[in-house]
C-alpha cells in the first residue's frame, strides 16, 4: 500500500524526471536553504558600538519572534533611543484571524525578543503599547548594564516544532520555570498533563480543525502562505517552507496539486492526534481583558516561555484551533474552568527532534 509521503516523493521525482539536473538540483536546493537559514538564525558575536547599527540589529533579533502562518506581520521604525513595533496590516490573515487577535500576539513576541536582545546589548528597553486605531508597541531604550541572559542566547534556536515528541513527562522544576517565564500582566498559563485532559483538548482541536477546513476561505488563505520549495521560501523570506514539516520540496503548481489532494479533514485531524499523544502537556494561555494591549502582553508571555522551553531542550508547537473558531472559544474556556477570561493560545511542549528553521525577510524589508 502506498503511503501519503511515497506518493508525493513519487509524484515529485516523476515531476523531476524530464529535468536534465532534476536529482542535483535538488541538492542544491537543500543547500541553499540551508545556508539561508544559517543566515537568518544567527548571534552576531561583534561588539556593535554605532547607535544606528546597533537598533538595528535589535530588529534583526525581533523578527526571529513567530507569527502566525509565519506571516511577520510587523513593521518597524528607528528613532534616536526608541524603536516601534507597527502592525502591517498587508499580512492580515482574516479567515484565520478576523479580529487581529493573532496579529498583535506576534507583535508581542517580536517585543520581546527586541527587549531581551536591547538588555543583552546594555539597553533597558521599556514597551509601552499605542491604543490609537492602528495601535503598535514603543519601546524606550536607555543604557542600562549589559545582561545577556539566557533567554537571549536562545532567541536563534528558538523553534515551532511541528513534529511528534517523545511523550515522556517534564519535572516539577522545569514546568514551574515554564510558568514563570509565562507569566504577565493581566496573564496567566495553564497547564494540563493528565491524558485524560489531553485526551479532551484533543476533541476541541479536531471539532476547531473540522470547522476551519469545512471553510474554502480558510483553506485557500493558508495555502497562499505555503512554500513548497526552498527556491520560493528564499525569495519571499515568509511563509510555511513545506520542509519545516517533514515534507519535500516540489514545484509550487505540483505542491499546490498535492495540497489539494492529501490536505483533507482526516489527514489532518489524524496528525493531531499523533502530535497531542506524543506530547508532555499542552499549556493554555489566557488573559484578563479582551483588547488588543493584552494580546501584546500575551505575545511577551509566550515568547519569553518558547524561550525558556529552547533553553530547557524542550519543543513547542501551536494548536490554535479551539480559540480561533469564535463558536468553540467560550465552550473552552468552560471546560477549563477560567470563567469569562479569553483563552489566548494554545500551545503543545514536549521533547522531540529539531526541524528546519522558516526563514525571515531582512532588515531593510521591515522598517519604516
Amino acid at each position: 500500500m502506498v503511503t501519503r509521503r511515497q506518493f508525493i516523493l513519487s509524484a515529485a521525482a516523476m515531476a523531476a524526471g524530464p529535468l536534465t539536473l532534476g536529482a542535483c538540483s535538488s541538492v542544491t536546493l537543500n543547500e541553499n536553504y540551508k545556508a539561508a537559514a544559517r543566515r537568518t538564525w544567527r548571534h552576531d558575536e561583534s561588539r556593535i558600538h554605532d547607535s544606528s547599527l546597533l537598533q538595528r540589529e535589535l530588529v534583526r533579533y525581533a523578527t526571529l519572534a513567530p507569527s502566525s502562518h509565519n506571516t511577520q506581520c510587523w513593521k518597524f521604525h528607528i528613532e534616536e533611543q526608541a524603536i516601534s513595533v507597527l502592525p502591517d496590516l498587508a499580512r492580515q490573515c482574516p479567515a484565520v484571524d478576523p479580529d487581529d487577535h493573532h496579529l498583535f500576539v506576534s507583535l508581542g513576541c517580536a517585543t520581546e525578543n527586541l527587549i531581551q536582545a536591547a538588555r543583552a546589548n546594555g539597553l533597558k528597553g521599556e514597551a509601552r503599547f499605542n491604543a490609537t486605531a492602528a495601535g503598535g508597541i514603543k519601546i524606550n531604550l536607555e543604557p542600562a548594564r549589559a545582561d545577556v541572559s539566557p533567554l537571549f542566547q536562545a532567541i536563534p534556536e528558538r523553534q515551532c516544532t511541528r513534529a511528534e515528541f517523545d511523550g515522556k513527562p517534564l519535572s516539577t522544576g522545569e514546568l514551574s520555570l515554564l510558568e514563570h517565564s509565562g507569566t504577565g500582566d493581566g496573564v496567566r498559563v495553564l497547564f494540563l498533563t493528565e491524558k485524560a485532559a489531553l485526551e479532551q483538548v484533543l476533541e476541541y482541536v479536531v471539532a476547531g480543525n473540522t470547522a476551519q477546513m469545512n471553510d474554502p476561505a480558510f483553506v485557500e488563505e493558508l495555502e497562499t502562505w505555503i512554500r513548497f520549495n526552498g527556491d520560493e521560501a528564499i525569495r519571499t523570506g515568509d511563509g510555511l517552507f513545506s520542509g519545516t514539516s517533514e515534507n519535500p520540496s516540489v514545484p509550487r503548481w505540483l505542491g499546490s496539486l498535492l495540497f489539494g489532494m492529501f490536505f483533507t479533514k482526516k489527514n489532518e485531524n489524524d496528525k493531531y492526534t499523533r502530535h497531542i499523544r506524543s506530547s508532555a502537556g499542552i499549556a493554555i494561555f489566557f488573559s484578563e481583558s479582551n483588547d488588543r494591549a493584552r494580546w501584546v502582553e500575551v505575545g511577551r508571555c509566550y515568547e519569553r516561555f518558547a524561550l525558556q522551553a529552547t533553553t530547557l531542550g524542550i519543543r513547542t508547537a501551536m494548536l490554535n484551533q479551539p480559540v480561533e473558531v469564535s463558536a468553540l472559544r467560550p465552550q473552552f474556556a468552560t471546560f477549563l474552568g477560567i470563567g469569562s477570561n479569553r483563552p489566548d493560545l494554545v500551545v503543545r511542549f514536549g521533547r522531540g527532534p529539531r526541524m528546519p528553521q522558516s526563514l525571515r525577510r531582512p532588515v531593510q524589508s521591515v522598517l519604516v
